[in-house]
């Protein structure tokens, strides 16, 4: 893939058929959800997925790594053209991924006078 921006729409058109699928521009990567729930990114070049008995079953070859200093380890993602395995991961992801946490209300900012 040429740029993140090719792999991202890469990877959304392998899981369009999912439907509820989106990502977000996110610390030069992408941070990609399945009905809300986070379930992986783009980071540097690489395509990765958090770690679920799912993303195991489906990629018993990929070794968990940090996306990035600090980060908990993530699965590279070995399965990205084949669609069918792909999509069925990530569905299957679904119920072992945490619900999202509920935003906090923003405040105004209150200016001195």
């Amino acid at each position: 893939m040429a740029d993140n921006k090719e792999l991202m729409a890469y990877i959304t058109e392998q899981l369009a058929q999912l439907g509820d699928i989106r990502s977000i521009p996110m610390m030069g990567g992408y941070i990609f959800y399945y009905r809300e729930k986070i379930f992986g990114g783009i980071y540097g070049s690489d395509f990765m997925v958090k770690i679920t008995e799912a993303s195991r079953k489906y990629m018993p070859d990929s070794e968990p790594e940090p996306p990035y200093e600090g980060a908990k380890p993530m699965l590279p993602v070995t399965i990205l053209e084949d669609r069918e395995n792909l999509q069925k991961m990530v569905h299957e992801m679904f119920e072992e991924l945490p619900k999202p946490k509920p935003k906090k209300p923003r405040q105004k900012k209150t200016g001195q006078q």
